[in-house]
């Protein structure tokens, strides 16, 4: 060996363009394996920079479609409501629209200036009668008596009707 050329691997082979061509072969024993590369051992980062990167732009594609998003979510909200809303008055259109049909018929129409104006026909007797128990009814003799009282009397009055009053007619408290 010469003394310039130094082996520059342990074990005096060469790696250099004068290698030999038996040098350049497997060694027996070797011919199926698969050659084993050395790699540098770099420390496992926790997040690559690609899923750093990732990361960022998704959280940037989440921020920018929050408010399109949340505006989106409002407008249906606001459509639904507007379409109930709509179908309650077709609704109460139709209901009036019904009453109408109603009011053309004269029958209908004698019958309802007979209930509410209290007028009838010439030739027929009007009768009104008056239910006492009708928390409508209102005017008779005690309503004249009680409008002479000062408010004092009737306070007293109030009292002295609770004291007469049956204890089967009152009403438990509610709870």
């Amino acid at each position: 060996m010469n003394a310039s050329r130094r082996p520059s691997h342990p074990g005096g082979r060469s790696t250099g363009p004068g290698r030999t061509r038996a040098a350049r072969r497997p060694a027996p024993g070797t011919a199926g394996r698969a050659e084993v590369k050395r790699v540098r051992y770099r420390p496992a980062r926790k997040v690559s920079r690609r899923a750093a990167i990732l990361a960022l732009v998704l959280s940037a594609l989440a921020l920018a479609y929050a408010y399109p998003l949340r505006t989106y979510v409002e407008q249906r909200i606001e459509i639904n409501r507007l379409e109930a809303e709509q179908s309650a008055q077709s609704e109460h259109i139709e209901e009036l629209e019904a009453e109408r049909v109603k009011w053309d018929d004269p029958e209908y129409v004698k019958a309802q200036i007979r209930s509410s104006l209290l007028l009838v026909p010439p030739g027929e007797d009007l009768v009104i009668v008056i239910d006492e128990d009708d928390p409508k009814h209102t005017g008779g003799a005690d309503d004249e008596a009680a409008e002479d009282q000062t408010w004092y009397e009737e306070l007293a009055d109030t009292f002295a009707d609770a004291d007469r009053l049956d204890p089967d007619e009152t009403e438990e408290p509610a709870q």
